[in-house]
């Protein structure tokens, strides 16, 4: 599914959701938590349905009734979601008659799931967590909320997506007064971006401000992906919340996932419930921005070389002190320390932070002088706005690593991200899954890791030529529907050229004598139309052939040379893939152009002509199929749940092949030796020297300079690709300024009158 696909889905959902409430008594903090819980039933039982086979298969057959489902409950042990009882599957829930108690079939639900669900050691993980407070809504209105999260959308969601519908309500919430600020939300592409630098996969992986459990939800993911395990095998997650509701929503985060972890209530800024200094393995955070009013004599109790505050307090203040105490002007540098003095000595950290935070004056430069001496500091990325849902600031992603090797210590990787992003909305960015991977492509050829570097080449290369594969048969699958309305326009325009009288008395059935004159120089248009197209070749699929014959050549090549993926042998393929663009390209815009003309002129011929009179309309063969021979040309909606039809698979795999031929070329032209350079604009890194010259800035933007103009206009997919973003954001703005338009047109008429 995609990024555009699933934001639709999430607005819906909320825009559905959100009038409920409106039209219900309960106020947004008093409404949230319920619907959560809906949410986290509705991803629980999706979990359930995906794990439900394996545990099944491993069944006696014989097994039934209440054995069977002990058996079943005891299957889910370890694995990737939580058992669900029969009365909490969301089945039975969505089902219930109308006038059913469904606010007490809800609250036992969550009441069963809080009995059943343990941890290994038999500890009620969910105790308490999970919302009950179902009592209070009007039956109508929570059987209206079931059905809202029972559309067939969510039924076929795979966990991930159900993850980022639930995040996205979190958020929402938030926005509405519901939570504060939320400040427990962290965008999944952030999150993926500190896990794909950090790679925690062992120990102790701590997060002091945990919100609802993100980066532990995404450690687990990435556990499974690269080591082939259970998180519950490799790792144990720590977390701490100051909010008792978002304590419970981490839990219930972790549980959904069949995952465990300590989450612990606390201020972190007071306390630190796990005792995790010098403890972990791992820290990930995103701690509120800018934080004031710190008591700073309960901060100065952590200051020291072996304490939680080993580089001291950052700048102080009295300011809104009535006692004359003084408080802690801005805690980002609080934060900073409290993640590196928590890791072990191989120990690594990735966090959000504001921006100003690395380029900050006075005590916090004197602060991140310490670090920098430390020769810990890893790697530091700026990061673009409209990452976050609630702010559109930009910020940046620290990373510290104890166990850095001696050949790093004295450097800094400086990596600028905020020109990589891809637009979801006006308001939202998102990295995608290429342009995370080659973010993190950057960080291997830094850490020396070329191997890895090269398998992400190969892998782009393979996934190019698997979508050169299915250029021929989606090709020619497209060609036959398009040869035979084709044949069926050009028939009809030919009678109009040879037989325009007798055609146009087929035509004007029913039409009155006035229209006929009219109707003549709307048929003598339709000919010409199609003269057009058949001189411009526009109709004409033959000029594909030559193209598929070059590309069964390319995946020829493309086999010998794919089994050895050396570095010679991925230069060599890409120089030819990347002379197939052209050709690639061309044969995009020839069949999208093809596609639109074929369906204009039929436009032509069904609501001007109105072709359905004529004879030789009625009696082709494919006029009986007319409407799904049209549905196989049409561009699927994607505004509606719509399978993709001939013309999406057969542009998607030229897409397809150009996009990931573009991902290869983006790292190759700018790392062609497979080692880590210094790229303008992008990254470089930076000597502790130069750290010192520039007043121990850690900002990437100082260091790297400005990219060559015209770099990122030599990949024209990519170009097209933002031309695409660009669009997708004016549409957006355009409409939303129609809207606003309109208000103040009323509100302007109502002043008046």
């Amino acid at each position: 599914m995609d990024h555009r696909h699933l934001k639709k889905i999430e607005d819906e959902l909320w825009e559905a959701a959100d009038q409920l409430r409106a039209n219900s008594k309960l106020t947004a903090s008093e409404y949230a938590m319920p619907v959560l819980g809906l949410i986290f039933l509705r991803h629980a039982f999706n979990r359930f349905l995906t794990v439900l086979p394996e545990v099944e298969a491993s069944l006696n057959p014989r097994l039934s009734g209440a054995a069977r489902e002990e058996r079943i409950r005891m299957g889910f042990k370890g694995k990737a979601a939580i058992y669900l009882p029969l009365a909490a599957r969301w089945e039975q829930l969505a089902s219930l008659p109308e006038g059913s108690r469904v606010g007490e079939a809800l609250r036992d639900a969550m009441n069963l799931i809080e009995a059943t669900v343990e941890d290994g050691d038999g500890k009620k993980v969910l105790a308490g967590a999970l919302p009950k407070e179902y009592l209070g809504f009007e039956p109508a209105l929570l059987a209206e909320l079931l059905k809202i999260f029972n559309r067939p959308s969510l039924a076929k969601a795979s966990g991930d997506v159900f993850g980022r519908i639930y995040e996205y309500f979190l958020n929402q919430f938030a926005k509405s007064g519901a939570q504060e600020g939320g400040e427990f939300f962290t965008p999944p592409s952030l999150v993926r971006s500190i896990v794909n630098v950090i790679e925690p996969e062992h120990g102790i992986v701590y997060d002091p401000a945990c919100g609802s459990a993100g980066m532990f939800v995404q450690t687990g993911h990435f556990i499974e992906k690269t080591v082939h395990a259970s998180a519950l095998e490799r790792v144990s997650f720590w977390g701490q919340e100051k909010s008792d509701t978002n304590t419970k929503l981490a839990r219930m985060n972790l549980a959904v996932h069949g995952l465990e972890g300590r989450i612990i209530q606390g201020n972190t800024f007071e306390v630190d419930q796990h005792q995790a200094l010098g403890r972990c393995d791992f820290v990930m955070a995103n701690p509120p921005f800018n934080v004031d009013m710190v008591d700073a004599r309960k901060a100065q109790a952590d200051v020291g070389p072996t304490q939680r505050l080993p580089f001291g307090l950052p700048g102080t203040t009295t300011k809104g002190k009535k006692d004359g105490g003084e408080t802690i002007s801005n805690a980002n540098s609080l934060w900073i320390q409290y993640f590196y003095s928590a890791l072990n000595a191989t120990g690594r950290a990735g966090f959000v932070m504001a921006s100003s935070a690395s380029d900050a004056g006075n005590k916090d430069r004197d602060i991140r002088q310490q670090l920098v001496d430390t020769g810990h500091v890893d790697v530091m990325v700026s990061i673009g706005p409209k990452f976050f849902y609630t702010r559109s600031l930009p910020c940046t992603l620290w990373f510290f690593d104890k166990g850095k090797p001696r050949t790093l210590r004295n450097t800094v990787l400086m990596l600028d991200a905020r020109n990589v992003y891809h637009v979801v909305s006006a308001k939202s960015h998102v990295f995608t899954e290429e342009q995370l991977a080659n973010l993190s492509a950057i960080v291997w050829l830094y850490r020396g890791q070329t191997p890895k570097f090269l398998a992400l080449l190969a892998d782009y290369q393979r996934s190019a030529h698997a979508q050169l594969d299915l250029l021929k048969p989606t090709m020619d699958a497209l060609a036959a529907p398009q040869a035979q309305l084709a044949g069926l326009l050009q028939a009809l325009a030919a009678t109009a050229r040879n037989q325009p009288a007798q055609l146009l008395a087929e035509l004007n059935k029913g039409r009155k004598e006035s229209d006929a004159a009219v109707q003549g120089a709307q048929l003598q248009a339709f000919a010409q139309q199609m003269a057009d197209l058949q001189a411009a070749a526009v109709l004409d699929a033959s000029d594909w052939q030559p193209l598929q014959q070059r590309v069964a050549r390319q995946l020829a090549a493309f086999s010998r040379r794919n089994k050895a993926p050396t570095h010679a042998a991925i230069e060599a393929t890409q120089t030819d893939l990347e002379a197939l663009q052209t050709d690639l390209r061309a044969a995009l815009k020839a069949l999208e152009a093809r596609n639109k003309n074929l369906l204009r002129a039929l436009d032509s011929a069904e609501k001007t002509l109105r072709a359905r009179n004529a004879a030789i309309w009625q009696a082709a063969p494919a006029a009986k199929a007319l409407r799904e021979l049209k549905a196989q040309l049409q561009p699927m909606d994607p505004a509606r749940d719509e399978q993709p039809t001939l013309h999406d698979e057969a542009v998607d795999a030229l897409r397809q092949a150009l996009y990931f031929t573009a991902q290869s070329h983006w790292l190759l032209s700018r790392f062609p030796q497979a080692t880590f350079q210094a790229v303008p604009g992008l990254c470089k890194a930076v000597t502790r020297e130069e750290i010192a010259a520039s007043d121990f800035s850690l900002t990437p933007g100082r260091y790297v300079g400005v990219a060559a103009s015209g770099a990122d206009e030599e990949d024209a997919e990519a170009f097209a690709e933002r031309m695409r973003d660009i669009h997708v954001e004016l549409a957006e703005l355009n409409a939303q300024a129609t809207v606003l338009s309109n208000v103040i047109q009323t509100n302007l008429v109502e002043l008046i009158t």
